[in-house]
């Protein structure tokens, strides 16, 4: 915050008594900024030493989480969420059982998709719809293929959901759950990456399965750190 000094009388009298006068004005000033920002210096809190998130494809797996709420909240994502990934990598994981699929690149996507459920959702329950998707812009064209039932837009399809799923592939993958409930969107995310027999546990496998998300190196790689980050015990 800039506070603005008082008003300083600029009449100053002639000779060294003056310029005296002046220079001891400014000394005072000076300490007594240094003085203030001594203490402020030592009132603020030191910044959280973070773990460097290594390159590696994939990620680390996380460890098993024994006490929900305390990692939810060292790794600052809501609990029912962190919960909806450990239940959406477990669903996937029976179904398919050479997947090594990990609950972090789970939640992963979910922190680049929409924060883990806190990014673009709307007032009406926390539903997050995602942009018309008509060709306009930076966005692709897809025209609609639920006739808005999950999306409510007749004419061209959103992604919708924590994990952001397009009508189509919630068809696909949904298993008949609710794309809006973290723990089904999980799931689905599960077997979309798992699909095709890949094998997350090799970099081959995992960026195949990334791709097959998002078609992007920068969203991969964006994944992959906030994944790392989760491994690794901290926020991402």
């Amino acid at each position: 915050m800039t506070v603005s000094p008082d008003e300083v009388d600029r009449r100053r009298p002639s000779g060294r008594a003056g310029c005296g006068g002046f220079v001891g004005l400014i000394a005072t000033v000076l300490l007594v900024v240094i003085v203030v920002g001594v203490f402020l210096v030592d009132e603020q809190e030191p910044e959280e030493e973070r773990v460097p998130v290594p390159e590696d494809v994939p990620p680390a797996r996380a460890s098993t989480v024994h006490d929900l709420a305390s990692t939810a909240e060292s790794l600052s994502m809501p609990e029912n969420h962190l919960a909806g990934y450990i239940s959406g990598a477990q669903t996937a994981a029976s179904e398919f059982p050479s997947c090594n699929i990990a609950w972090n690149t789970l939640a992963g996507i979910g922190f680049i998709e929409s924060h883990h459920g806190t990014y673009g959702a709307g007032e009406d329950g926390g539903r997050i719809i995602g942009p018309r998707l008509d060709g306009s812009g930076e966005f692709m064209e897809v025209p609609d293929t639920d006739n808005g039932e999950l999306d409510g837009d007749p004419e061209y399809d959103r992604a919708v959901g924590p994990m952001q799923f397009l009508p189509e592939s919630w068809g696909i993958y949904g298993a008949g759950g609710d794309p809006h409930d973290i723990g089904d969107a999980a799931a689905a995310a599960g077997r979309l990456l798992c699909g095709h027999d890949r094998d997350l546990d090799t970099a081959d496998g995992w960026s195949r399965a990334l791709f097959s998300y998002n078609r992007s190196e920068e969203y991969m790689i964006s994944v992959r750190d906030a994944a790392a980050n989760y491994a690794l015990g901290q926020a991402a």
